[in-house]
């Protein structure tokens, strides 16, 4: 076996990412994963900070290195479909509004033997709010059995989001230039991507932190 440095450009992208555009075959899929190397058109890698625990994984034989997902019967249980902002690429910068539709929107990919990973997962859940059970013992709120349940928990849409950057829209968001982030980036993080250095022909980052989870009081439609 042999250790593929990411130190030196590679000629052009295989499967590029337009950000921004309307269909989802011109936007293309974000392919961060290590299986589909030369396939590869985003800085990093999936699950944030526990990549790192997946590495340990790995080197200790308890993972196998192309493990690959099952995404059959994946499918969110609420459509949550395309809106405007998806097609501007100055308004979703640190989220891929595709990531929750891999399997509808890239089947082809999937297909064609890509390693596809979803960033966002959707699912339903009931949840606990304080203040709401306080209002309804207040009287100034009462349960619809729908979205608000007799006992006080809240019926939502949860998503779970791991962070996907479009690099030159966070750059405009802190009003800097993208080189200045990709170098401040490389070097405030101990050199741990040179890509961000040497790969300018790639703008998709896919950061070692932690994601965030967004909660939809109503119907997801309505977003």
């Amino acid at each position: 076996t042999h250790v593929v440095l990411t130190t030196h450009p590679r000629r052009g992208l295989n499967v590029p990412v337009v950000w921004g555009a309307k269909d989802p075959k011109e936007r293309g899929p974000v392919i961060a994963t290590v299986t589909s190397a030369r396939y590869r058109n985003a800085i990093g890698t999936h699950n944030g900070s526990y990549s790192v625990y997946r590495s340990i994984a790995v080197a200790a034989g308890k993972m196998d290195p192309n493990f690959r997902p099952d995404l059959h019967n994946t499918a969110p249980p609420v459509e949550i479909p395309p809106n405007p902002s998806w097609f501007d690429p100055t308004k979703i910068v640190s989220m891929d509004p595709w990531g929750h539709k891999i399997v509808d929107a890239f089947g082809d990919n999937l297909r064609d033997g890509l390693d596809v990973r979803p960033t966002i997962g959707v699912t339903k859940a009931h949840i606990q709010m304080l203040e709401l059970v306080e209002a309804m013992e207040k009287g100034r709120l009462e349960p619809d059995n729908k979205l608000l349940m007799p006992d006080g928990s809240v019926v939502v849409t949860k998503a779970a989001i791991e962070h996907v950057w479009h690099l030159p829209g966070v750059a405009a968001r802190f009003n800097i230039s993208e080189a200045s982030l990709r170098r401040n980036m490389f070097e405030q993080t101990g050199g741990m991507f040179p890509e961000l250095i040497t790969r300018s022909d790639i703008n998709v980052f896919l950061p070692p932190i932690g994601g965030q989870t967004g909660y939809i009081f109503g119907p997801p439609a309505n977003l």
